[in-house]
């Protein structure tokens, strides 16, 4: 799995309520009335896209793309046609806004503003992260030796955000000696990144500043050098650069070059503070070089040369490195090596492949390694004495929740740093003792407006695919749901990348079980849940494995009585949403509603262009399309390609104008062709983001605005606007 890909939800972990809407009030189900939407959708006059066709021919086939004049966003008429389709979508949805505001209340409502993260100690100061009433952004904060003493801030982002649609303070990293603060800005939501500093003793911002970064710096320990990495054209980080203080940015020196359009790479300093290593990775592979921080202008050398298949990662502590690869070992395996003798056949086994268990991750103390591990599709926590005895797993409570080890930054220390949560469980965060096996509770997300953990249910399920494969589902409701058939439910899916999709908590999703609704994650193939297989079976020629899994989880939810098709709806982003675009494909009867974020629909045409941000890293999880075989498979499920004259449910698809990872003319064009085609009244309504990226708005209220806009179409459609 390429461990440095990341999800973006639009499902935010936010949000509580007015003082005349009671969070834990339960809706009854409600017969469904008239939707004004669909009224409203057949008098408006939707915007028609031109149609200017381009032909794109690959292998003797050709495709005809009527709407691939989309594809500029500096062109005047693109832009127009986005904000035509926001002003129908304001058209079509104004007497929801009511609804929307209250949504937006409520969902605020539940956090607590003033408040702050769990402190972590970290070269003799506790850091911490605070918010204050009313502000949408983060104030980054740090204490010297005490809790108690006097706070400084290092960064108020609120003050940095001014004048800007979109900001983003990202990366922060303090030098060795405490003094200088370097972090990654950006304005666009494009995720480029400008490396700025900052002077923590005088607050004045140093003049260097460091353009088109991925936004980490990492400091040598002589508090002079700075290493980060930059991107190319097409957003792929292939440089490391090395920086001096006091230099500009033109003089910085190239210490690595990633010429393989396939990999990219990182860079970062190990837990011991001893070696800087650059990470170059790829789906299938990684390789890793090393060198002495306290040498940053000397030679890195390479850990073990790259191979085809062979995945690694690896940890330093005192005379080894430790070493998570795939080697011989589907499920990944623990290798202990010398520090001079790091190619792997120098590699010792340590903790053996198991088939039915995927190592996920480690992390090292003085006394003790920490692994963790997935079983089952969850979670679990292995504490390993490195002197034997009193071998454990943590125990936690739940059926299905989500744990793993946060921020634990020193090695001296019988303390274990521990996040946890389910989806009836808030983020919890704990110390865990590994002597003693005691936790502490250190916070629990606080949310407000009469929310009770006993007011909500989840249960986790097993339905058998169409092959066979057993797919676990996680899903919560409120405590009155009834499975009668009647009641909406909300299905959500990714299945990529072998990213698991875990039982999350959602202050936000409140909103949706307290009328009504359940929430469901189908844990498809794609991702990771069930073991390496479960990745590989679910990508590259298995792929259609991801659409037929989502479809029966669906169907076995409706013959469960969870809800039925009158009242099932669907979410997805990124490539969540190429899932929502192939399964209204394959099965357009089966959604009442569905939403799909950022979705990643033109596969083939996005897998042809090499200038596209993300595509040569992808051939390995996607397939090449100038492979014919490749080709073939992908156009028989891409959702732009197999648009038809079929009745779709109603859509609602987002996107923004600076996204990095999914290009919003996909989404755009997407749609253009389906209103064209579909063969009902429902409506297909697109809303760009017209400041913001892939992530979607900054700051943790405005995002809430976008969370609430999706909740009004769910609610519109299964008839519960009433509350």
């Amino acid at each position: 799995m390429n461990l440095f890909v990341t999800i973006s939800r639009f499902l935010c972990s936010v949000g509580v309520t007015l003082a005349f809407f009671s969070s834990t009030g339960y809706s009854q189900p409600m017969s469904n009335k008239p939707s004004q939407l669909y009224s409203q959708h057949r008098t408006a006059t939707a915007p028609m896209a031109a149609q200017r066709p381009k032909t794109l021919t690959e292998h003797g086939d050709t495709r005809i793309d009527e709407y691939y004049w989309l594809n500029d966003r500096n062109d005047q008429e693109v832009i127009s046609y986005l904000q035509a389709e926001n002003q129908y979508l304001d058209a079509l949805t104004g007497h929801l806004k009511p609804l929307q505001e209250q949504l937006f209340a409520e969902m605020r409502g539940r956090i607590k503003e003033q408040d702050q993260s769990v402190p972590y100690r970290d070269n003799g100061y506790y850091y911490l992260t605070r918010y204050e009433q009313g502000l949408e952004y983060p104030i980054y904060a740090r204490k010297k030796g005490s809790l108690q003493a006097a706070e400084e801030i290092m960064l108020n982002v609120n003050e940095m955000a001014e004048g800007y649609g979109y900001f983003s303070a990202a990366g922060l990293s303090v030098s060795p000696n405490n003094r200088l603060l370097a972090f990654g800005q950006d304005t666009l939501g494009r995720r480029i990144y400008s490396i700025r500093f900052k002077d923590l003793q005088t607050g004045a911002y140093l003049p260097d500043e460091l353009p088109n970064t991925t936004g980490g710096a990492v400091w040598a320990m002589d508090n002079q050098h700075i290493f980060y990495s930059v991107k190319d054209e097409t957003l792929r980080a292939y440089k490391i650069m090395r920086h001096k203080l006091g230099t500009p940015a033109s003089a910085d020196v190239m210490v690595f070059e990633e010429k393989d359009a396939t990999f990219s790479c990182a860079v970062y300093r190990t837990k011991s503070d001893r070696y800087l290593v650059i990470a170059s990775f790829q789906t299938l592979s990684t390789e890793y070089h090393l060198l002495e921080a306290d040498k940053p202008t000397g030679e890195f050398r390479v850990f073990q040369p790259r191979e085809r298949g062979l995945e690694y990662s690896i940890e330093h502590f005192g005379d080894n490195f430790y070493v998570r690869t795939n080697l011989n070992a589907r499920n990944f395996r623990l290798m202990r090596t010398s520090l001079k003798a790091t190619t792997k056949e120098n590699w010792r086994e340590l903790v053996p492949h198991r088939e039915d268990v995927l190592l996920e991750d480690m992390d090292v103390f003085r006394d003790y390694l920490v692994l963790s591990e997935r079983k089952a599709g969850i979670t679990q926590l292995r504490v390993m004495p490195w002197k034997g005895g009193g071998e454990h797993y943590i125990a936690f409570q739940e059926e299905a929740y989500v744990a793993g080890t946060s921020v634990n930054l020193e090695f001296d220390t019988d303390e274990l740093r521990i996040s946890y949560q389910s989806m009836t469980t808030p983020p919890t965060t704990y110390d865990y003792n590994m002597r003693s096996r005691n936790f502490n509770l250190l916070k629990q997300q606080e949310v407000l407006g009469g929310f009770s953990v006993d007011d909500y249910r989840s249960e986790r399920i097993y339905v058998t695919a169409r092959d066979g494969a057993k797919v676990p589902v996680s899903i919560v409701y409120h405590k009155d749901f009834v499975k009668n058939g009647q009641n909406p439910l909300l299905l959500y899916g990714y299945g990529s990348y072998g990213n698991s999709m875990d039982p999350f908590f959602s202050a936000a999703r409140l909103s949706l079980l307290n009328r009504g609704f359940a929430f469901a994650i189908a844990h498809v193939r794609g991702g990771e849940e069930m073991g390496r297989h479960w990745y590989e079976d679910g990508k590259l020629l298995n792929k259609k494995n991801t659409f037929t899994d989502f479809i029966d989880c669906a169907e076995h939810l409706i013959a469960a009585k969870y809800t039925s098709k009158e009242q099932l709806f669907a979410q997805g982003g990124s490539a969540g949403g190429l899932l929502m675009g192939a399964v209204i494909n394959m099965r357009p009867d089966l959604w009442k509603g569905v939403i799909a974020a950022v979705p990643f629909v033109d596969v083939v045409t996005t897998m042809l262009d090499e200038s596209i941000p993300l595509t040569t890293g992808e051939f390995d999880e996607w397939g090449n399309p100038k492979d014919p075989v490749y080709y073939n498979y992908m156009k028989s499920y891409s959702p732009y390609d197999n648009v038809a004259a079929v009745s779709y449910p109603a859509l609602l698809v987002t996107t923004g104008l600076h996204d990095s990872q999914v290009q919003y003319w996909e989404p755009a064009k997407w749609v253009a062709r389906m209103r064209k085609l579909s063969s009902n009244q429902n409506p297909i309504l697109l809303y760009t983001n017209m400041e913001a990226g892939h992530g979607g708005a900054s700051g943790r209220f405005r995002r809430l605005k976008e969370v609430a806009m999706e909740y009004s179409f769910l609610l519109e459609m299964a008839g519960k606007t009433g509350l």
